[in-house]
């Protein structure tokens, strides 16, 4: 079974957004990493892109296939995680630990679109 953490909003594409002040750290959810097997690049945004809820913001890309980034929530890119340039690999090791890119949120009403963890499994055990 694949973990999921309290105090996280998921969304139906298996990204989750950790929720500190205004900021938003995004990334893909453990099942995501777990499905995905063997992360070799990701493909992130520039800081100061805008991100749209419910659209693409880059990409993960495995030895078995690519998946597109669908962004959770509307805002600006304050920092993306330049670590992954180098080791996308990390996302396995820890899909949570390891975010995508952090966003300063542009409206919070959002996240009452997302999924909180016991949702989340319920989703992914159907």
């Amino acid at each position: 079974m694949a973990k999921v953490l309290e105090g996280l909003y998921y969304s139906e594409s298996h990204e989750y957004v950790k929720v500190e002040g205004d900021f938003g750290f995004i990334g893909i959810t453990d099942f995501a990493q777990n499905a995905l097997g063997n992360v070799v690049y990701v493909d992130m945004p520039e800081v100061d892109d805008e991100v749209e809820a419910g659209e693409e913001f880059g990409a993960v890309e495995s030895v078995k296939a690519a998946s597109d980034l669908i962004s959770p929530v509307s805002g600006t890119v304050v920092e993306v995680n330049e670590a992954l340039e180098d080791e996308p690999e990390l996302v396995n090791k820890d899909a949570y630990e390891n975010w995508i890119i952090k966003v300063e949120i542009a409206d919070t009403t959002e996240l009452d679109n997302l999924m909180d963890a016991k949702a989340y499994e319920e989703f992914c055990n159907r």
